[in-house]
């Protein structure tokens, strides 16, 4: 099978592995790649049934999507290299890590989260409605971003959210849910076994609704209570008073904290 999309760019080591968010796509890490690939090896990548990668509703699901990263990395042979994930993205680079953990020598968590368990009836119940998906989509993404956030970039991530096609779309956040509520927590413990570092990078907090809002310094949530507890030498950084996009709403800081943490390595 032939491997996901990915884009590569730069050239020295250690390599960074993109992996974006549903419904995302490689674009959402231009910044940092610009940033980084002047002195890193860079790899973003397209999830299967996003952007530029083929795929079909049955062939979706987190682990076949940590899966398909670590096939990339085997296939680049790359060396230990650090996965950056945004949102589901981050359940991705965990799989990646523990699939393959020779090629693996860090992880970034930007802005994870948790579904919780009594989210399961609720996308349920959204999905039997006409248009249900749309509608949860649309109304998940405009959430994700601020009043400071620039009306374009809030306009384009809706835009290509509601252009996944449905049954993607369904299965990948009916997936989310049963990883989150079945693996999420183990698979994170699984990493202490490969002292692989991680940091977190996390601007926004979902209560049990899904309600989002933007968090403070010293602010925790039960996400990164869950994420202390598993990893316990985890890095915490909060970004104020941004949206669930740090990449692409603060680019200079979330930059900031990417060289902070790997002059750390």
């Amino acid at each position: 099978m032939p491997l996901i999309h990915h884009v590569i760019a730069g050239h020295a080591h250690p390599p960074i592995v993109f992996v974006h968010g549903f419904a995302c796509g490689h674009t959402d890490w231009d910044a940092q790649v610009a940033h980084l690939s002047p002195r890193h090896q860079t790899v973003a990548i397209d999830l299967r049934g996003h952007g530029a990668s083929h795929g079909s509703a049955s062939d979706c699901a987190i682990e076949r999507y940590g899966a398909d990263v670590a096939e990339v990395m085997r296939a680049l042979n790359l060396p230990p290299a650090i996965i950056v994930g945004h949102s589901l993205g981050c359940r991705v680079a965990i799989e990646a890590a523990l699939q393959a953990p020779d090629h693996t020598k860090a992880l970034v968590l930007v802005d994870g989260s948790q579904f919780a368990s009594a989210m399961g009836p609720v996308l349920r119940a959204a999905f039997a409605q006409p248009n249900g998906f749309a509608t949860m989509a649309q109304g998940l993404f405009k959430d994700m971003f601020t009043a400071k956030s620039a009306p374009a970039t809030t306009q384009a991530v809706v835009d290509r959210a509601l252009r996944l096609p449905r049954e993607i779309g369904e299965k990948m956040l009916t997936d989310l849910q049963r990883y989150d509520a079945h693996r999420l927590t183990a698979s994170l413990q699984s990493l202490q076994s490969l002292r692989v570092p991680v940091m977190a990078i996390q601007t926004t907090f979902s209560n049990e609704k899904r309600e989002r809002s933007s968090m403070k310094k010293g602010q925790s949530s039960p996400y990164l209570d869950m994420l202390r507890t598993a990893v316990p030498a985890v890095r915490v950084e909060i970004v104020e008073d941004t949206g669930h996009f740090p990449q692409l709403d603060e680019p200079a800081q979330t930059n900031a904290l990417l060289d902070s943490f790997l002059a750390s390595l």
